[in-house]
């Protein structure tokens, strides 16, 4: 059984998700990991050639379906980023919910089966 702490070191991954992860195995980490940004991290690094999931992912459903330009992405991501640094109400019940809203969505249409297992 083969954990993901040597991947995970060498890829740089945050200390938290690094100390929720380092003794797991991929398939253990999909099916507890409670943050989907998390899932997507590892999934980019793992799949870099599948951009039309990560696309879809990198709230960009509508330029994965061909219906946005990247630059549209780019202002979304970049309005999104504003409304999340300039929130001055921090609700950490939200924020978990939500993140474990996004693993929830990640582990429906990122199984495992589609993932490149080969560096584990």
């Amino acid at each position: 059984m083969k954990t993901l702490k040597t991947f995970l070191e060498k890829h740089g991954a945050c200390l938290d998700s690094f100390e929720f992860a380092k003794d797991l195995t991929l398939e253990q980490f999909l099916e507890t990991c409670p943050h989907g940004d998390w899932i997507l991290w590892l999934f980019a690094r793992t799949n870099p050639k599948s951009s039309f999931e990560l696309s879809l992912f990198n709230m960009a459903i509508a330029l994965g379906e061909g219906k946005a330009t990247r630059e549209e992405l780019n202002v979304v991501a970049r309005a999104g980023y504003a409304a999340y640094a300039g929130y001055a109400a921090y609700d950490a019940a939200a924020e978990k919910q939500n993140q474990k809203q996004t693993a929830d969505i990640c582990r429906k249409f990122l199984p495992i089966e589609i993932w490149d297992q080969s560096q584990f």
